[in-house]
């Protein structure tokens, strides 16, 4: 069994209040759930307008397929977002 999580540090550029911000992170955490059937949730940073940090968790029987699955979380985000800046990543594999 494996499990992977990922720590994603993200730059929202243009946010002005939390509002806002939660406003652009709800879609992203939807679809990466639903694109990668992974758990994903904000873990850090609520407080502050224009960044979030948020976890991804997936749990498999196979490492590769765990890594190969949350480092195209990684490439997604890049692609399919423009509006959001990836600043960090941080992938941990138990």
């Amino acid at each position: 069994m494996s499990l992977g999580l990922l720590t994603l540090h993200l730059h929202l550029a243009g946010c002005t209040s939390l509002k806002e911000k939660r406003r652009r992170l709800k879609p992203l955490i939807h679809r990466l759930h639903r694109e990668f059937n992974i758990s994903v949730a904000e873990v850090d940073s609520q407080d502050q307008w224009q960044e979030a940090v948020i976890a991804c968790a997936l749990i498999s029987n196979d490492n590769g397929h765990t890594q190969r699955s949350l480092q195209e979380v990684v490439r997604w985000i890049n692609r399919s977002w423009p509006d959001v800046t990836l600043l960090d990543d941080h992938l941990e594999i138990v």
